[in-house]
This record gives C-alpha cells, sequence and structure tokens, in this order.
C-alpha cells in the first residue's frame, strides 16, 4: 500500500554524484528533521496544477499509484467555511517498497497510504503561499513498539522516495 521502487542505473558513480547533489538539495529545504511533517513551498511561478500535474506523472513513474484524493477544502466551502485556499490529501501507495512494514507489523496499515498535503499557508512574508506536506513513514513507525531494523529500513526509503517526489512536485518536474 505504501511505497516506491529503485531503479537500476547503469553509471553507479555518476548515479552516486546525482543522489548527492539530490540529497544536499533536499537537506537545504528540510531544515527540521526532528518533524513528523516534511514541508515544503512550491516554487514561485508553479501553479497548483502544474503540482498536481507534476504528483501524478512522477508518481506513476516511480510505480506509485493515486488510489484517492480528499478535497477538504471543497468540502469545508459546502460547510459554509471558507477554506482559504487550497486544502487537500493525496495517497499514494506501491507495494514493492514497504511492504516489509506490514509484514512485520500489520497495525501499521493505519498509516496507509502514505499522504501528501497540498495546502495554502502564509509564508514568512505573511503572503498566501502553496506548499506541500507529507507525512514522514519513519515517525509514523516511531509509533510501533519495538519496529524490527527490516521494517525501519523499510520506512527510510519509502521516505527517501516520497521525499524526492515532493521535492520535484514543487519545482513543478514532469
Amino acid at each position: 500500500m505504501l511505497i516506491g521502487c529503485a531503479g537500476l542505473q547503469a553509471n553507479t558513480q555518476a548515479a552516486s554524484g546525482d543522489a548527492a547533489k539530490d540529497t544536499a538539495k533536499i537537506d537545504a529545504i528540510d531544515a527540521d528533521k526532528n518533524s513528523a511533517i516534511y514541508e515544503v513551498a512550491v516554487n514561485d511561478g508553479v501553479s497548483y496544477q502544474d503540482v498536481v500535474d507534476s504528483l501524478k506523472s512522477l508518481s506513476e513513474g516511480m510505480n506509485f499509484v493515486n488510489p484517492a484524493n480528499f478535497p477538504i477544502g471543497e468540502h469545508m466551502k459546502l460547510r459554509g467555511v471558507d477554506p482559504q485556499g487550497v486544502k487537500e490529501v493525496h495517497s499514494f501507495c506501491n507495494l514493492s517498497m514497504g511492504t516489509e512494514i506490514i509484514l512485520d507489523h500489520p497495525e501499521f496499515l493505519v498509516y496507509a497510504p502514505c499522504r501528501i498535503a497540498l495546502y495554502e499557508k502564509l509564508d514568512a512574508n505573511k503572503k498566501s503561499k502553496l506548499f506541500i506536506g507529507l507525512a514522514r513513514p519513519t515517525f509514523d513507525l516511531k509509533n510501533i513498539k519495538n519496529p524490527t531494523m527490516r521494517a525501519q529500513k523499510s520506512a527510510q526509503e519509502l521516505e527517501d522516495a516520497l521525499i524526492k517526489l515532493v521535492d520535484k512536485a514543487r519545482r513543478g518536474d514532469i
């Protein structure tokens, strides 16, 4: 239900160099590694639709499926509440990664599938801005008693894949 897939790379040196660059970029935007939420602002010039299209395209290429979306802002409007911009959750899953978590700890299913939220809020300059947030699987796993090493490794691999997805989506990559 969760999860991402790893691709084979012909040039290991180039791949490790690219991975190091990707990690450096991600580290630069992920200042709070102790947070259960990974959050990034969408780049200027990237629209809501660009982000949605990017999530869809990139996730499919990573063997994720998007079984459900929850337009929370639309439901708020139906109840007469102004959602103050975009408020929605997209769920993603891929059983090629993270299966070990479910096998070792079936109760982890309460966190499945993985959730990525799109929302507008005020940025540091008090300007409304689109953000992407991810519930980190490694933090979800902290709520499981005595997680196995296999589950911990799987949760980290899953989280790394989802962070790459979010990082590319914030730029509008396809």
